[in-house]
């Protein structure tokens, strides 16, 4: 079967419901750190998706989804269309960084590098984005490195652990990957 015509098989729209499930959870519980922004984990169940899956049409959904929960969650101001924006914009650009890096790396590294420089695309587009919708409570640069670096290094750890449970949990219940 050619790529366009694949069916998203059951368990992997079932697997990429219970990542994005997770990075909601842990988007809505956690505080904001500076002036209404928090770090995003669901990003790092959005690049977990995108890496493990390489399919343009879950990961579309995923980003999709990713999108509109962290819409909801925001404590941003106007961080609701900023946050739908970002999510599609990185989505495409991480995408394109996955393929590049395609299976040159090993994993642990690739969902690393891909998770930092994904994070700082999501965080620069959103700040973009929110600073032209409702304008931000603070300068860009400020908002960029008290929070934007640090979410980049929160997430980074999140997604290798996240990614090596997820890993495991395949291995133990004999799921086939793309990755093998």
């Amino acid at each position: 079967m050619s790529g366009a015509s694949r069916v998203i098989k059951t368990r992997d729209l079932a697997e990429t419901a219970l990542l994005v499930g997770i990075g909601f959870l842990l988007h809505a519980f956690f505080p904001s750190i500076v002036l209404g922004m928090k770090p995003d984990f669901s990003l790092a169940m959005l690049f977990i998706v995108l890496i493990v899956k390489r399919d343009f049409r879950l990961g579309f959904i995923a980003a999709l989804a990713t999108g509109i929960f962290t819409a909801l969650t925001t404590s941003f101001p106007g961080g609701q269309y900023a946050n739908l924006i970002d999510k599609l914009v990185t989505f495409i650009l991480v995408s394109a960084l996955i393929s590049f890096i395609g299976d040159r790396l090993d994993k642990r590294v690739a969902v690393g590098i891909i998770t930092v420089v994904g994070t700082i695309i999501s965080g620069s587009v959103f700040l973009g984005s929110a600073a032209l919708i409702a304008g931000l409570p603070g300068s860009f640069k400020v908002l960029f490195y008290t929070v934007v670096l640090p979410a980049a290094a929160i997430n980074t750890v999140t997604a290798i652990i996240i990614y090596l449970a997820f890993s495991y949990s395949r291995k133990t219940v004999g799921v086939r990957s793309k990755e093998a």
